[in-house]
């Protein structure tokens, strides 16, 4: 049974082909996943795009594909996460909004009026 590491070290790195090794392996073979970290790296965008643009080709295909077609080097990018806004945490404790509802009633929201909300969440204690 193989994670997403091993078929990235895989693609990237060894240049070992799992797929012949092991049975059953490409039910562990998640593309989208695949596709989205080799992304995050400018010499293996193109690769990765071909991929998402056959999103019906099987796993062994694409996993085939993308290892002959990248070159041997390490690679480690960590994914790009959403900032987090303070006030639209604040917002979504104090009405129990969703994020899409909390963006759009910081759009309405005056200033005075987020920081009495800001001011109503405080829970008391040591402030950093």
């Amino acid at each position: 049974m193989a994670n997403l590491g091993d078929f990235l070290k895989a693609i990237n790195y060894t240049k070992e082909n799992l797929m012949v090794k092991e049975d059953n392996i490409e039910k562990d073979y998640l593309p989208f996943i695949i596709n989205r970290t080799l992304s995050y790296q400018p010499d293996c965008l193109i690769w990765a795009q071909e991929m998402n643009m056959r999103p019906f080709t099987d796993s062994k295909m694409q996993f085939d594909f993308l290892l002959n077609s990248i070159r041997k080097k390490k690679r480690f990018a960590r994914w790009i996460k959403p900032d987090k806004n303070a006030d639209i945490i604040a917002i979504k404790e104090y009405y129990g909004y969703s994020n899409k509802k909390a963006m759009e009633v910081l759009d309405i929201i005056s200033s005075d009026y987020l920081s009495h909300i800001h001011n109503s969440l405080v829970k008391g204690g040591i402030k950093k």
